[in-house]
């Protein structure tokens, strides 16, 4: 009886368990949420849930800064490339920005304009200058949370009768997490224009780590090969959507008297205008006597005494 019970628990929580499992994006699932191709405006193949651009909004870059502690962790523990060639996808399957080279093709481009000035090119190779589109944009990309084995489900077994073989299946299986922010900057005045975070998560847990036919009902591996990417993948997709809808009820930032000028918080002795309005109290205070007083009548100087005429005397005859 115990062994039948077990038996059906087993085969309920598999099924359970296999139809949950998928990568999220957002709120909704998608097994693979970055795929196909893009060529030009044109993409095939690609996810149905991206968002996408009746017109592009300008030309833009992705800047991947590889020295932050992210990348370290992307490359070196979770053994992943480069997020550019992956975030250069989704943009231009999105038909929102025109992507444009700044990577390590960039110094391609350079060689082959320095073999042109070497005179070693063909005749007619057109390698001359201005022709280089600027970045009107740049891209950065930056994952804010990974995090393996989020949640187990073995100890959900534990205070079901007779379903402690099951709780090696349900120890099995992970749930990993990912959260990732892209930030949309100007490139002429590196004002920023938008941000987005996306997140998701995937569960995983190995089918063949060994178990059914070996006597115990469930004792699989547990949770062995994380697909990490997917999940990442997931969380720069649903980032990036948010993004464009982010930039599509875009409104610019004002600040009176200009970007740039000095702002509307001012310090006392500053040099911007802010400042300058500005009134030192003390001065006020003197300011504001001096007007209010009445000023004292003016004083008349007091004439000077009337000098005797001089007398004279004739000499005795």
């Amino acid at each position: 009886m115990k062994a039948l019970l077990v038996k059906k628990f087993s085969g309920l929580l598999t099924g359970v368990l296999l139809a949950g499992c998928g990568v999220q994006m957002g709120d909704d699932s998608a097994r693979t949420p970055v795929t196909g191709s893009a060529g030009g405006a044109s993409s095939q193949n690609a996810n149905a849930k991206l968002e996408r651009c009746d017109q592009s909004l300008g030309t833009l870059a992705v800047v991947e800064d590889q020295t932050a502690p992210w990348y370290y962790r992307l490359t070196r523990e979770y053994k992943l490339t480069s997020t550019v060639p992956l975030i250069r996808l989704l943009v231009q399957q999105s038909n929102c920005f025109v992507v444009v080279e700044r990577g390590r093709a960039f110094g391609q481009m350079q060689g082959e304009r320095a073999l042109q000035q070497t005179g070693e090119l063909r005749e007619g190779s057109n390698f001359g200058q201005g022709q280089i589109v600027a970045a009107d944009y740049s891209l950065n990309p930056m994952i804010t949370f990974s995090q393996r084995d989020t949640k187990g489900m073995g100890g959900a077994l534990a205070v079901i009768p007779y379903a402690g073989a099951l709780g090696a299946l349900a120890g099995g299986v992970r749930t990993s997490e990912a959260s990732t922010t892209l930030t949309l900057v100007d490139n002429r005045s590196g004002v920023q224009l938008a941000s987005a975070e996306g997140a998701a998560s995937n569960t995983d847990f190995n089918l063949f780590g060994g178990g059914f036919g070996s006597g115990a009902a469930a004792g699989l591996g547990g949770y062995t090969n994380t697909p990490e990417g997917k999940v990442l993948a997931g969380a720069f997709a649903d980032a990036y959507n948010r993004l464009v809808g982010a930039v599509r009820s875009y409104k610019a930032q004002e600040v009176k008297g200009g970007l740039g000028t000095g702002g509307q918080l001012g310090v006392q002795g500053g040099m911007t205008p802010a400042s300058q309005a500005l009134t030192p109290a003390s001065a006020t205070a003197a300011t504001s006597a001096t007007t209010s007083a009445p000023k004292p009548a003016a004083k008349l100087a007091p004439k000077p005494a009337a000098k005797p005429a001089p007398t004279t005397t004739k000499p005795a005859s």
